[in-house]
């Protein structure tokens, strides 16, 4: 079986290289240089121009301004996805509740759990760096909090899981904060029908500048907010993966072999 296995997966190698020489062969990439016209308009108006999104940061603007909508749907997926995930752990409630019945051990090394505090600090700053300067460099909001999921997925590991609950981490608060970012994001996509302006309309809605910092008006917003909901949503599911297996056994009256 172990020699299936091995055959299997060197075919499936060759194959991968076969195909990157073959793509690469090709050369199907154009062969002008010249920028498209869309990718033009994008260039010379996210930071200048009449349909300026105030961000020299064309990703986010085009994410975040120019199409917004589909932003805003894709993040919505991604909340439905995370309900469901949570969806089939029914039994969470209850695992709460179980929690301290059960020896959760000792963790990992001292040595593994000082690293894994001092990298937290660090994870941690990196990240809200990342979301908050989004809308000037690469990065945004969504690469934030995946940053800042690694965060509580290091302290499962090193720790458990009942050492990040005892701080107060849960996944019912995980999912409060999340469904709270949610609705701040919605706020402020909603925010411009106020003013007779378009749904999630950037400029000139929003002040570009605070104190004389650019901001890019919503942009910023929308990172901040994101970057707690994927921060969040992340944190919640990790929660609910690390539940040791006995727990759920117990609580679905699975006998011992």
């Amino acid at each position: 079986m172990k020699k299936v296995h091995a055959v299997t997966a060197c075919i499936i190698v060759l194959f991968v290289i076969l195909l990157s020489f073959v793509l690469t062969s090709l050369n199907m990439a154009p062969e002008t240089e010249e920028v498209r016209t869309l990718g033009k308009f994008f260039l010379e108006n996210s930071y200048f121009g009449d349909y300026s999104a105030m961000s020299p940061e064309v990703v986010t603007s085009i994410l975040w301004d120019y199409r917004g909508l589909d932003t805003i749907y894709e993040t919505s997926v991604f909340f439905l996805a995370i309900i469901s995930s949570l969806a089939l752990f029914r039994l969470g409630n209850t695992i709460e509740s179980e929690k301290h019945s059960e020896d959760s051990g000792p963790g990992l090394s001292f040595i593994v759990k000082g690293i894994v505090k001092l990298v937290s600090v660090m994870i941690i700053a990196v990240s809200a760096s990342i979301a908050l300067h989004g809308h000037l460099t690469p990065g945004g909001g969504f690469q934030g909090g995946s940053a800042l999921a690694v965060v509580p997925l290091l302290v499962i590991v090193a720790f458990s899981k009942f050492a990040l609950e005892d701080l107060g981490f849960t996944k019912d608060r995980a999912m409060v904060v999340r469904s709270l970012s949610l609705v701040g994001i919605a706020l402020v996509a909603l925010f411009p029908l106020l003013y007779g302006a378009y749904i999630m309309q950037n400029q000139p809605i929003f002040p570009a500048r605070i104190g004389g910092q650019l901001t890019s008006g919503s942009l910023i917003l929308y990172n901040i907010f994101e970057y707690f909901a994927v921060g969040a949503g992340f944190t919640a599911v990790f929660l609910l993966l690390a539940t040791p297996e006995k727990i759920f056994k117990k609580l679905l009256g699975v006998k011992k072999e």
